[in-house]
């Protein structure tokens, strides 16, 4: 795991950040964007010194409901994650464990925190397919379907790649993505901090608090 400061604009320029082929086994030839990786580091965050604007976002969420995600979030700390429901692997693994350590928050920090869960498979990923999904997960966990064109491009303002879903050498439908958890502040409602898929339990249970706080993880 581990923990580096760099400016947002950087990160878009570099390239560690390669999209995943869930459950097809291997990922994308392309990354999306590279960090060098500092060896010896001993935290899963990268604290961004330019945060991301967060994403101007109109979508539908699992109540079928119009969900516009700056008014919904603003003043509350936020994690946001794209990824889709028929993932066998990355994306229940990720949600799953902010859920875990979501448990371990008083409720009155339960309360503030905002978990958003968009799909990239908004074809499949109905308002109920997500509901359902989610229900298993955390049930006070958003879920966003909408228009593919309209979250790729929402995506894309964190620099995270998401392409259509494709059939792979199996038939096997997969969806590519970045598996990027961005957190925004409380305080200035800037994504300031990224996780990368190696984020394990321990990292946000650790990090949560700090984070509903706006502070530095």
């Amino acid at each position: 795991m581990r923990t580096k400061t760099f400016a947002a604009a950087a990160l878009l320029a570099a390239a560690s950040l390669t999209l995943t082929a869930c459950g097809s086994g291997d990922a994308s030839d392309q990354p999306v964007s590279v960090v060098s990786e500092e060896a010896g580091a001993d935290k899963a965050a990268t604290v961004l010194d330019k945060p991301f604007e967060k994403p101007d976002l109109v979508l539908t969420d699992t109540q079928g409901k119009k969900y516009d995600l700056r008014k919904e979030t603003e003043g509350k700390p936020t994690l946001i994650y794209f990824g889709y429901t028929h993932c066998p692997d990355v994306c229940p693994l990720t949600m799953n464990n902010i859920a875990v350590a979501k448990k371990q928050l008083s409720k009155a920090e339960q309360d503030q925190l905002r978990v958003v869960f968009v799909t990239t498979d908004p074809q499949r990923d109905t308002s109920a397919e997500l509901g359902k999904w989610l229900k298993g997960i955390d049930t006070r966990f958003v879920g966003l379907t909408g228009d593919f064109a309209t979250i790729q491009a929402g995506a894309r303002t964190l620099g995270i790649s998401i392409e259509p879903t494709r059939k792979d050498k199996n038939g096997k439908t997969i969806s590519e993505h970045g598996t990027q958890v961005i957190a925004f502040s409380p305080k200035t409602d800037g994504g300031y901090v990224l996780y990368g898929e190696d984020a394990d339990v321990d990292d946000y249970t650790k990090d949560l608090p700090k984070i509903i706080k706006g502070e530095n993880p």
